[in-house]
């Protein structure tokens, strides 16, 4: 049995598990003596170990093996949490993730470990001997056949391989008394083993079984297809063996029940709080298998693109059967498609609903950060999270990261002010960054504030004048608005030295570049003195969008709907010119006018009328008329990319198919009115 089938689990849960130490980590730095939270972090790392082990990541295991060491010190009251054995824990996160990185990747997932290691042992030599350490000599007694403690990934492993017809046994295999080369004898027994199938836990675990750091007997898990006794018998052929155990692995008895029976004297440094969870998880797994609570699978995202890849055709075909339906005027093949209809739209919702993810994998990895570049800058800062549970579509989730980074760092390096400066105009010392994320309407809107210094309007402006972005006499006349907007310009920084977190023009532009690019907008508003908040409005999804169809000459285009304003008929009377740029006053507003048919060169073959169609669009506070030659309707169309050989078609972001087979183009509004 392959263990690579089990990968995709390991790094999903191995995630899971490093997300949960970084945040109690980050909770026990602000409550050093609450044991509780030591217990969660040891029980993550435990986890992730006998994981990593069990895929064979041998430095990945090293490291978390160590880690438990000094965390096992920390809760059995034999060593203190200081800040540099918390910053060396972080560094073994950051370790951890690169490693998984790696993994993912294709990569082995090795990395360089050893300071590391040397660090952890250095903190687990500084503090007294520890008797209660979990690991100490865990032995069998000879005669008695004890059940091993699995964590969550193996038991997944355990499930999986039974239900693939493989079995899976815990062999106890017991030592003469007079056995001199007791760890010759574990190899020999690993050896003919891992011939056999696939060893995924031993008791005590392998570096102690190495170091001969055990009595006469250990206990090995195994996954294989062969028989107890074909297997005993090959065991029995090794010099120095007194006896083997073998007894089928079975998984129906709660965690709490096997921890109690378990292997003699693992329990020996075990406290009672964590005993009581793992019964409470114990329970809790029982009303699972009963019927009761939420039922949950794993499905992997190329599954959901491909599934997501057959209804867009879907919708198209939809489309088609609803134009065949409209030119034949056949009452039953309508009734037929308008249930279609519905029923494809529920399909839709929850396709899409599917594919929505809770914004906090993107949230969860700030704090951390937040952290490390505080204290780097010597500031206070307390950041705040709020709705982390707002969904968003997966591709839209992938693109967000990178720029809510570079608002972070900016809020952290421009807006909170030093401990100092802010007791000076009589502020906490502690900064408070505020990360905010809600639905509203058919968008998802996530704002980042500071209660720090704000933004110098002058100071700007005078930078702005500086790199020559704007003359001295257009600067005189700019509103609050668009002074901020002076922000985004590329190359522009308010910053008077350059160091590693800003000062080189790079940040702000790229931000409004990405967040655009996914149909986004970013508006900033800020008070000398009291701070600044940046908001961004996204799409739920980029994948089924609503649009206008419209027609210009023969050929036919599709307008977002998100970024149309209005649609009206004007009369060629009412366009005027200002610098040789033809305009028209919408609602008191000077908007300019593009004809569609010369941006994209279509051929122009109406007859003239005094009238013309205009679709008004927005992108922010800037607005554009689009003239047009008629409106086609409102429609739900799939959004097709135009490949890699049309990448710089200007103003135009992708196409679709419509319902009669023809091709529209989706016109990119933000680059024509940019």
């Amino acid at each position: 049995m392959e263990m690579n089938q089990y990968l995709e689990v390991f790094i999903d849960e191995g995630r899971e598990h490093l997300q949960a130490c970084n945040e109690n980590l980050l909770k026990l730095e602000k409550n050093p003596s609450d044991t509780s939270i030591v217990n969660d972090i040891f029980r993550s790392a435990h986890t992730l170990k006998g994981m990593s082990a069990t895929m064979g990541f041998e430095n990945m295991a090293n490291l978390t093996h160590q880690m438990e060491n000094v965390l096992d010190l920390i809760r059995n009251g034999k060593q203190q949490v200081t800040p540099e054995l918390l910053d060396t824990i972080f560094m073994a996160m950051d370790v951890l993730e690169r490693m998984l990185d790696s993994i993912e990747a294709g990569g082995d997932g090795n990395e360089d470990v050893s300071e590391l290691l040397e660090k952890f042992k250095a903190l687990e030599a500084g503090a007294p001997p520890n008797e209660g350490k979990t690991e100490a000599k865990e032995a069998l007694e000879p005669g008695r056949s004890a059940k091993m403690d699995y964590d969550e990934f193996e038991r997944t492993v355990i499930e999986q391989s039974k239900d693939q017809g493989f079995q899976c046994y815990e062999i106890s295999v017991h030592l003469r008394k007079d056995c001199l080369l007791k760890a010759a004898r574990v190899y020999m027994v690993f050896n003919l083993l891992e011939k056999s199938g696939d060893i995924i836990k031993s008791s005590p675990p392998v570096e102690q079984l190495e170091e001969e750091n055990f009595e006469d007997s250990f206990m090995i898990t195994l996954i294989t297809n062969e028989a107890a006794g074909d297997i005993e018998q090959k065991i029995l052929k090794v010099s120095e063996i007194e006896k083997v155990e073998i007894v089928p692995v079975r998984l129906e008895k709660p965690k709490a029940e096997r921890t109690e029976t378990g292997v003699a004297g693992s329990g020996s440094g075990e406290d009672t709080a964590l005993k009581r969870e793992e019964k409470d998880e114990g329970k809790e797994s029982a009303a699972k298998k009963s019927g009761a609570g939420h039922k949950t699978i794993r499905v992997s995202i190329e599954r959901l693109d491909i599934l997501m890849n057959l209804f867009e055709e879907l919708v198209i075909d939809r489309g088609r059967l609803e134009q065949i339906a409209k030119e034949l005027q056949h009452n039953e093949l309508k009734e037929t498609v308008e249930k279609m209809s519905r029923i494809s739209n529920d399909l839709q919702t929850i396709i899409l609903s599917m594919r929505m993810i809770p914004i906090e994998t993107v949230f969860n990895r700030f704090p951390k950060m937040v952290r490390q570049v505080s204290r780097e800058l010597n500031k206070k800062i307390n950041l705040q999270i709020i709705g982390a549970e707002t969904e968003l579509d997966r591709t839209v989730i992938d693109e967000i990261g990178d720029p809510l980074v570079h608002l972070l760092r900016n809020s952290m390096d421009h807006g909170i002010e030093t401990p100092e400066v802010r007791r000076q105009k009589g502020k906490p010392e502690e900064g408070t960054i505020v990360l905010k994320a809600y639905h509203s309407g058919n968008h998802v809107f996530i704002e980042i504030s500071d209660d720090g210094a704000g933004i110098d309007k002058k100071k700007v402006v005078k930078k702005a004048v500086e790199k020559g972005i704007i003359s001295e006499s257009a600067a005189a006349r700019l509103e609050e608005k668009a002074i901020f907007d002076l922000l985004f310009t590329p190359g522009f920084s308010t910053a008077d030295r350059i160091t590693d977190l800003s000062g080189r023009g790079v940040g702000l532009d790229v931000v409004k570049n990405t967040i655009e690019s996914l149909g986004g907008s970013i508006s900033v508003h800020s008070e000398e003195g009291v701070g600044t908040r940046f908001s961004i409005q996204l799409p739920l999804t980029l994948t089924i969008i609503s649009v206008l169809l419209v027609e210009v000459g023969k050929e036919k285009y599709a307008i977002p709907l998100s970024s149309i304003l209005e649609t009206s008929i004007i009369h060629k009377k009412e366009i005027f010119f200002a610098h040789n740029q033809p305009v028209i006053d919408f609602r008191g507003k000077v908007v300019p006018l593009l004809y569609l048919k010369d941006v994209f060169q279509v051929p122009d073959e109406r007859d003239a009328s005094d009238y013309l169609s205009v679709v008004v669009i927005r992108k922010g506070e800037k607005l554009a008329a689009l003239v047009v030659d008629a409106f086609i309707g409102q429609q739900e169309i799939v959004l097709k990319s135009l490949g890699n050989y049309l990448t710089n078609v200007f103003a135009i972001s992708g196409a679709t198919i419509l319902g009669d087979g023809q091709v529209a183009l989706i016109v990119d509004c933000n680059t024509l009115i940019h």
